[in-house]
């Protein structure tokens, strides 16, 4: 009888110990880069030469860096205007979005790893059915989440400790974060070309005027997603109502 009660005792500190890293590693995650003396590396003045004189190192360690800042919780906006900033609109969304798929990656194993069995260990029945429903729906559930610019973030440590496949949640999110990365590195690698170039004319060209369609574009990109939903239920009512 000992025995079984130290075996349960074992069973539910093991999550609970779990849980605590994790948190405690989001805390410091957010201390760190906003408190800390390391937050002043995240800044322009220091990124930017840095990269710089990486040479040909420079993209994977922009992507390094990228991927590090998402899970230190910095926003993703700012290694855009940086990625775009260095290397241009084209090469710039390739790097921004490689950034940024590691850096999701990245968290969600984090999120995994460290309190999924937390996570799992507080579902009640009432909260097991939309764990379940995002477990059979993950890529349409990080597809819609994703396009409709859930917290960026939060979503990806979030999903770590629900039971979404590892593979819905990387393709759901290599989908669904694709066009507004595009749109919005095209519209910042468009103005910067203007500005390094001081051909202040080309303001009223026809492609700065598609960057700004595009841009603009992408705020109704939400509005256009729960429209469709309504036209067609192919995601679990469960999860998203």
């Amino acid at each position: 009888m000992g025995q079984g009660f130290s075996e349960e005792g074992k069973k539910i500190r093991a999550p609970a110990i779990k849980g605590l890293i994790f948190f405690a590693f989001l805390a410091l995650a957010f201390y760190s880069a906003r408190f800390s003396p390391a937050k002043d590396f995240f800044t322009p003045q220091v990124l930017d030469p840095f990269l710089r004189k990486a040479g040909l190192w420079a993209p994977l360690a922009f992507i390094l860096i990228y991927a590090a800042g998402v899970c230190l919780l910095l926003p993703g906006t700012f290694f855009s205007f940086l990625g775009v900033a260095l290397f241009g609109g084209y090469d710039g969304f390739l790097y921004v979005y490689l950034g940024a798929m590691a850096g999701a990656t990245a968290a969600f194993w984090i999120g995994r790893t460290m309190g999924r069995d937390f996570a799992a260990s507080l579902i009640g029945k009432r909260l097991k059915k939309y764990d379940d429903a995002i477990a059979r729906n993950g890529f349409a559930t990080v597809l819609y989440l994703r396009l409709i610019h859930f917290p960026f973030s939060a979503l990806n440590f979030g999903m770590g400790l629900t039971r979404v496949s590892f593979r819905d949640y990387f393709w759901g999110t290599g989908w669904g974060i694709l066009v507004g990365v595009f749109i919005f590195t095209f519209f910042l690698g468009t103005l910067r070309e203007i500005w390094a170039g001081g051909q202040w004319h080309l303001l009223l060209s026809l492609r700065v005027y598609f960057s700004v369609g595009l841009f603009v574009f992408s705020f109704f990109i939400p509005k256009i997603i729960r429209k469709l939903r309504k036209g067609k239920e192919f995601w679990d009512s469960d999860i998203l109502e």
